[in-house]
């Protein structure tokens, strides 16, 4: 497949500066270490947000930061197309007889930020035993829907970020309240923030569908409908369905920069 050409090169591209990566991987790898130390911190203060245990939120917090980091390192080609747009590299995307999102995937791949992946999956680990969760195999295969689905969820807004830059050539900083906002927001359970962030994240933009509701039933705390609420994070793979047409829309709205 030509997606896993493209992979390929990028990583030999990147490899070809090791000490860069290796540097880049350590930074990325002490910001999630650090952002961790403040919900532990947060904890220890206040014992309990909104009746979520440290454990729980810490859950949410690495299951949210893997699907991120899993989107952001092999879907970096939306998040960096304005570029691609601005300097006329987009046409020769046209020109080429390939599906133009296949093409935009595999233009940038950022394996240094499997760091922070590392990291998530560690923490995740660690937590996993203080949840107080018994883990079945019907909850173990909820846990990873819930990192596919949310990787899933990012994909599409950058996705949708993207495309903006069709109509305004350089991406809009606003996108970012949904990309790194989306990832800040989703590391705690939606109900601390209230009704309409809730709502807004669940039913627009399903950022819920892969922690808030899943992590209900993994918690015990979704009586009514359990399967319903375990198969939830698949809704991301639906959500990339509005995405991708969005993006043909703007395709066939896109003039050239003239670079």
């Amino acid at each position: 497949m030509i997606y896993f050409r493209f992979l390929a090169m990028n990583v030999k591209a990147v490899l070809e500066y090791r000490l860069s990566a290796w540097l880049i991987a350590a930074g990325q790898t002490f910001t999630t270490i650090f952002s961790f130390l403040g919900i532990a911190l947060l904890f220890n203060r206040f014992g309990n947000l909104g009746g979520w245990t440290f454990a729980e939120t810490a859950l949410c917090f690495t299951v949210t930061g893997a699907a991120f980091v899993l989107s952001e390192c092999f879907a970096r080609g939306f998040d960096a197309f304005s570029g691609m747009v601005i300097r006329g590299e987009f046409d020769r995307v046209l020109l080429r007889p390939r599906n133009t999102i296949i093409q935009v995937l595999g233009a940038k791949t950022d394996i240094t930020r499997l760091g922070r992946l590392i990291v998530n999956l560690a923490i995740l680990f660690y937590v996993l035993p203080l949840t107080g969760i018994i883990w079945t195999p019907s909850k173990i295969t909820t846990l990873v829907f819930m990192i596919i689905g949310g990787a899933a969820v990012f994909t599409g807004i950058f996705i949708l970020g993207a495309t903006v830059c069709f109509f305004t050539l350089e991406g809009l900083e606003v996108i970012n309240i949904f990309t790194d906002g989306g990832r800040e927001l989703a590391s705690y359970p939606l109900p601390v923030y209230g009704k309409w962030v809730t709502r807004f994240f669940t039913f627009i933009i399903p950022l819920g569908c892969m922690n808030y509701l899943p992590l209900m039933y993994l918690t015990g705390r979704a009586v009514n409908h359990p399967l319903l609420y375990m198969l939830t994070p698949l809704i991301g793979f639906v959500f990339i369905i509005p995405c991708v047409l969005v993006w043909e829309y703007g395709i066939r709205h896109y003039t050239s920069s003239g670079s």
